[in-house]
């Protein structure tokens, strides 16, 4: 598979301190890769680093060969970087239907077939945000990054906080995001186990250092190195704390 996007020594960080450490990695065209370390390793400084909302001290990222790393993060969305923040980033005064026709782009997403992968917002299309529970807001907020129609979109603990039934849901959805539609995709998630079930490729964090690279199956199978790196419990979760 060509390469979609490439990170090539990327040194960044917020102020004057530097999360990353010249990571490198890369995502191929319809590949998806799980972002995974300890409380504070860098995962999410790394996302929003090719987002465009860190401090820049050095290295590349390119997108479909393209060199992205100066741009603003409003041009790298319009060049195909979708975002789902932790924080979801709705608007919550519009309604569902609003949110989403308010950032659409033209491409094969679309408001009726966001509403076809997750059914609850298209039942809810009226409401205001403020009034969706917890996982239909984090279902718009995947649906509002889907509408921009993006090359990758990036995820950034996306089950974090959800029931289970919701989670169940959501992983169904992303599933068929990435491995039915072929959207590359990186997920950071601290639910270890089931974030390796969706995705193709793994790698881990340690100290702005990426440490472990391989494929999400193996990773999975390697009881050592999850307890290494990740400290996870039986269940497969880090055991405390958040990214």
């Amino acid at each position: 598979m060509p390469e979609l996007l490439a990170i090539d020594n990327l040194t960044a960080g917020y102020g004057e301190a530097r999360v990353l450490s010249q990571v490198s990695l890369s995502v191929a065209e319809g590949q998806s890769l799980a972002l995974l370390g300890r409380n504070g390793m860098g995962k999410t400084t790394l996302v929003n680093s090719v987002v465009g909302v860190t401090r820049y001290f050095g290295g590349t990222i390119r997108l479909d060969g393209r060199d992205i790393t100066r741009l603003r993060a409003d041009q790298r969305a319009h060049a195909g970087v979708g975002w789902v923040p932790q924080e979801r980033n709705i608007f919550k005064s519009l309604t569902v239907e609003e949110n989403l026709t308010a950032v659409a782009r033209p491409g094969q997403w679309t408001t009726a077939k966001v509403f076809a992968m997750f059914p609850r917002l298209g039942e809810r299309r009226r409401n205001l945000g403020n009034q969706l529970s917890g996982g239909e807001q984090q279902m718009l907020a995947v649906g509002r990054a889907l509408i921009l129609n993006p090359r990758i979109i990036l995820l950034d603990e996306p089950l974090e906080g959800l029931a289970p039934i919701i989670v169940d849901e959501l992983l169904a959805a992303l599933r068929r995001i990435i491995h039915e539609e072929g959207l590359s995709a990186i997920l950071v998630e601290q639910n270890a186990k089931k974030i390796l079930g969706v995705t193709d490729r793994a790698a881990v964090l340690e100290r702005g250092l990426v440490v472990h690279e391989g494929t999400s199956a193996a990773l999975a199978a390697d009881r050592s190195t999850l307890e290494k790196y990740l400290g996870v419990s039986d269940s497969g979760r880090l055991k405390r704390g958040r990214t």
